[in-house]
């Protein structure tokens, strides 16, 4: 059994270095992808059967142990329940369903290579979140997932508007993934090690005062909340989930109707003993679950594409699954689950013909028809007829036009604050701010030397620095090489942060920069390279499609965009919870600025990489090289980096 969980887990990354360095055709492609699903479903059924003959027990398996030092332990922890099961059986089914639709629906695509790639890292991602025995695990193919996210949503990468939504997902995913990461960490705080799925029930079920006390385990469980809202498009995050309908079908399949919406209601059942421990959390998540319902059911009757419907369908049951969750109806959920994984999967992979369908009937329908005003109208179904009066009727369709301007509120209370801080110390003079952080920091070492202030204290002035520098990557959009140094300094203080709240931490700093300051270092000479000849000033909103102009140094790029955000490709990825876990024991109210820190310096980055390598080249006739056509990029209209269409 052992054997078999460590097979499922990798033989999607086997599949992945196969087409990687094998899948030089379509062909290629197609043959890897079929025999590595075909391996990937043998080694699962082959788990369930043999879960299944050993009485179904929850059951935990430690692989290998990649990081321990003192009480800080980071294990690849495996664990398997009738959660865990159903998700995995999901996942196999459709991911088997998806890769052979896609062998003949991408067939001649451009990207054909690449989204296999993302496809597979997707499901490594995902299986790794379904089979993770503890939240730090959990959070790594949390991450995964995300990127892949937005990498296919960005696919179609010659329109301006996937990119543009891309960014808008991938926010979204980082402001709550802020959520996740201080779960994670409350979650070491409050149990010391007994932070395994498998121990939460015996932590939480004895009815006595719960670790971190009532308010500590409301945060956490706030927290997890959050977390989980913003993965599965819950209020008041739900209009992302239509926006991302603008990657390939297949994609929309696996990830917005079947798989990745989801991954909400997985966190919440994996941590059901901690939130579910008290009243207060289970009406957050029964009053998150119904106002998605209501708001979902309203604007999907708005949308004027199948694909938008299908997802605001999806976004509703999911908001039941919250309120069955809240309920204590977890059977319940996990057969919700299944059904709707398989319902909206179908529905989006026949949407194009059912598109196709209704064109031709509509061009042979007579349009003068009106079905509401005909003689039998008084026998349709009351969904058909105006059953509200029409003041309320006409305000529904307002709200559901404008999607409850859920996007508009939240990018004011969240979005626009930020920008305008940014803004603000973007504006302040450079040898102004040189001259602000010489005085602080020499006030500081003053104050240490002549024995006022330990020097732990130094840590706080480093962590306003270090959220002044984010701030400002967050909101500069005219020079992609200050907000590269902005993210990567930011990186480095919250180092410096680390090592002076407490001693013992130069470890764990060296851990951390040994990801971020190769990645900072080698994007900015890729960047060079990349822009070498460009005026980036001339036209700083355009899309500079790198990604096809120069394939080799955007795919290094974005590697080092990667390890600068700490993905789990780098020891960075372990350093930054060893940070966040440091500074904790000294200054916990610090953790919350170094960790929202790090989700503007994750924002900021990806927008670097969206405008310089996603995009589309012109064609364009160079007079100095005669007649051959060479491949340029020139500024388009509206700052779109497109040339108009002749």
């Amino acid at each position: 059994m052992n054997s078999l969980l460590v097979a499922c887990q990798f033989l999607p990354l086997l599949g992945w270095l196969l087409i990687f360095i094998l899948g030089g055709s379509e062909r290629r492609v197609a043959n890897i992808s079929f025999w590595a699903t075909h391996a990937m479903g043998a080694a699962i059924l082959g788990l369930l059967a043999t879960w299944a003959f050993e009485g179904f027990p929850a059951y935990e398996y430690l692989w290998v142990t990649l990081y321990e030092q003192a009480e800080y332990h980071f294990h690849i922890l495996f664990y398997l329940d009738k959660v865990g099961a159903a998700y995995l059986f999901c996942t196999w089914v459709i991911f088997s369903v998806i890769v052979r639709y896609c062998r003949y629906y991408l067939h001649r695509e451009l990207g054909y290579k690449r989204f296999f790639l993302t496809i597979f890292g997707f499901v490594f991602g995902l299986n790794m979140v379904i089979l993770s025995g503890s939240l730090d695990m959990l959070f790594a193919g949390w991450e995964i997932v995300g990127i892949a996210s937005f990498l296919l949503i960005a696919f179609y990468r010659h329109r301006a508007q996937p990119i543009r939504n891309a960014l808008r997902a991938y926010t979204v995913y980082r402001f709550c993934d802020l959520g996740l990461l201080l779960g994670a960490l409350l979650m070491d705080l409050f149990l010391h090690g007994s932070n395994h799925f498998s121990q939460l029930g015996g932590v939480f079920g004895q009815g006595a005062v719960p670790p971190g006390g009532a308010l500590g385990l409301f945060a956490l469980s706030l927290c997890l909340v959050v977390a989980a809202s913003g993965k599965s498009a819950q209020f008041p995050f739900c209009f992302w989930l239509p926006r991302a309908m603008e990657g390939p079908t297949p994609s929309s399949a696996i990830f917005y109707g079947a798989l990745s919406v989801h991954l909400g209601v997985f966190l919440l059942l994996r941590t059901l003993p901690i939130w579910g421990f008290e009243f207060l959390s289970r009406a957050l998540v029964l009053g998150i679950g119904l106002l998605t319902v209501i708001v979902a059911s309203v604007a999907e009757k708005a949308q004027s594409n199948i694909k938008g419907q299908i997802a605001y369908a999806s976004i509703a049951q999911v908001g039941f699954m919250f309120m069955e969750l809240a309920l204590g109806l977890e059977s319940l959920v996990l057969l919700h689950f299944m059904g709707n994984t398989f319902l909206r999967c179908y529905q989006l992979l026949v949407s194009p013909s059912i598109v196709a369908h209704l064109l031709r009937v509509e061009g042979a329908a007579d349009t003068g028809f009106d079905i509401k005003h005909s003689a039998f109208a008084r026998h349709l179904p009351r969904a058909l007829r105006h059953s509200l009066p029409a003041a309320l009727e006409t305000t529904l369709q307002v709200l559901a036009l404008q999607e409850f301007n859920l996007e508009t509120g939240v990018r004011a209370v969240l979005w626009e604050p930020l920008k305008r801080a940014g803004a603000a110390v973007n504006a302040i003079d450079p040898w102004h701010k040189l001259g602000m952080a010489l005085a602080v920091v020499g006030v500081g070492w003053l104050g240490f030397e002549g024995g006022i202030l330990p020097r732990s204290y130094l840590a706080i002035p480093a962590a306003l620095a270090m959220l002044i520098a984010s701030l400002g990557a967050f909101a500069e959009k005219r020079d992609v090489f200050r907000v590269w140094n902005r993210v990567g300094f930011s990186g480095l203080l919250s180092g410096g942060v680390a090592w002076l709240a407490g001693d013992n931490a130069t470890g764990h700093v060296e851990l951390f920069l040994s990801g971020i300051l190769p990645a900072w270092f080698l994007g900015l000479g890729l960047m060079a390279l990349l822009l070498k000849g460009d005026d980036f000033a001339a036209a700083p909103y355009a899309y500079r499609a790198m990604a096809e102009r120069k394939p080799a140094l955007s795919s290094l790029l974005f590697l080092c965009f990667l390890g600068l955000v700490s993905f789990p490709v780098t020891p960075a990825f372990i350093g930054e919870d060893l940070l966040l876990y440091h500074v904790t024991e000294h200054f916990p109210w610090l953790v919350a600025l170094i960790a929202f820190s790090f989700v503007l310096n994750g924002i900021a980055a990806a927008g670097v990489f969206q405008r310089l390598c996603l995009g589309r080249p012109v064609e364009v006739r160079d007079p100095a090289a005669g007649s051959e056509p060479v491949a340029v990029w020139r500024p388009g209209l509206a700052g779109t980096g497109f040339l108009p269409e002749k």
